[in-house]
């Protein structure tokens, strides 16, 4: 196993500040490159982790680390990360985050594996069910492979940044599509649309029925549609008979929408050309009532804080988990969801032992 650790030896900075095992996993795991489908090594990491503390656990055919144990609660968090590199090193204190402590500067930190060292620790201290899985960040290949293969737990804590004293009850849903047009391929001065001005229309009509659609809704972000091109690509054909195009868009689906509707929806603004759609999520909002939440609302408490409910514009495995599984779903995690994906992302080391805490306390409650 290669990390960056391996190769500098001790982390920049870090001196005494990884002295508690959350710390030192977090640690290791940061400084292992894990972007979605180049886990192996972080999952190794993982398994080594619960082979020391003599818990069943294994990689199972989709690379997910599993270590089941008292399905009160399945405590789950992604293994994987976004590309790119923010050196890691630990730096004393922030001003910008308000914090006078150790901080750990790495990819991932925050988004999320913050939440899955806490998660593993909280796991091998309590005795309940772990999974980390691997390619959230992609297609949620993990996720959707575990509910195929795996009976319900009871109750699920997902692994997310929502800062340690606060719980995610809410995320918008997903659906991806292709928009692909054709035409003949003839002289620039004819006035005819091409299969790129077909393309381009498509999406102004698109942009405009979501706005349309949204022109209604009672707030901004998590209650609207989000309509996000993600690339483009069309030109004159290898052969020169026709130009081509295509487009891939990306759309968020609100609590009051379907993946199914906005699929009705933007398939309506194709006048020509056509449409493939690949897989999707359905927006997810749970209760803030129930034995699930209030655990981790009194866990908080216990551990100083005050509990805030957060409903979050993105998507994550949550929604799948609620679908696939039909049991109490939240999502929980340490770190400022603002720093996800970006160059400066980092966790201060307080926040990640504030969640070992209140995740223990929650999974005793929900285990007795």
């Amino acid at each position: 196993m290669s990390t960056d650790r391996d190769a500098a030896g001790e982390i920049p900075g870090a001196a005494d500040a990884l002295d508690t095992p959350a710390r030192e996993l977090l640690a290791d795991l940061v400084a292992i490159p894990s972007p979605s489908g180049e886990e192996a090594d972080a999952a190794a990491r993982l398994l080594a982790l619960f082979e020391q503390h003599n818990r069943e656990a294994w990689i199972d055919g989709a690379g997910n680390v599993r270590a089941p144990g008292d399905d009160s609660v399945l405590l789950t968090a992604h293994v994987d990360t976004v590309p790119g590199e923010t050196p890691v090193r630990v730096e004393a204190g922030d001003a910008d985050l308000g914090v006078s402590g150790p901080v750990l500067w790495g990819r991932g930190s925050v988004d999320a594996t913050g939440a899955l060292a806490a998660m593993a620790v909280a796991a091998v201290e309590t005795g309940a069910s772990f999974v980390g899985v691997v390619g959230e960040e992609t297609d949620s290949r993990g996720a959707r492979y575990l509910v195929e293969e795996r009976d319900a737990p009871e109750t699920v804590i997902n692994g997310e940044p929502s800062g340690w004293d606060g719980i995610t009850l809410g995320y918008r849903g997903i659906v991806g599509g292709e928009y692909t047009a054709t035409t003949p391929a003839s002289h620039g001065a004819r006035p005819e649309a091409n299969a790129i001005d077909r393309a381009t229309a498509w999406w102004e009509r698109v942009r405009g029925a979501v706005d349309d659609a949204n022109a209604d809704a009672e707030s901004g972000g998590f209650d609207t549609i989000t309509a996000t091109a993600e690339t483009i690509d069309g030109g004159l054909a290898a052969d020169g008979a026709a130009i081509t195009a295509s487009m891939t868009a990306r759309f968020r689906v609100p609590p009051d929408e379907t993946p199914s509707s906005v699929r009705a929806l933007v398939d309506d603004c194709c006048r020509e050309g056509t449409i493939s759609w690949g897989q999707s999520l359905p927006p997810h909002v749970a209760s803030p009532r129930g034995v699930l939440p209030a655990a981790i609302r009194k866990a908080i408490r216990d551990a100083g804080g005050e509990p805030t409910h957060l409903h979050k514009t993105g998507t994550a495995d949550a929604n799948l988990y609620a679908e696939a599984w039909a049991v109490p779903v939240v999502t929980y995690g340490p770190g400022d969801a603002s720093l996800d994906h970006a160059p400066d992302e980092r966790l201060p080391l307080a926040a990640l032992d504030r969640a070992v805490a209140v995740l223990r306390t929650a999974c005793v409650q929900l285990t007795d």
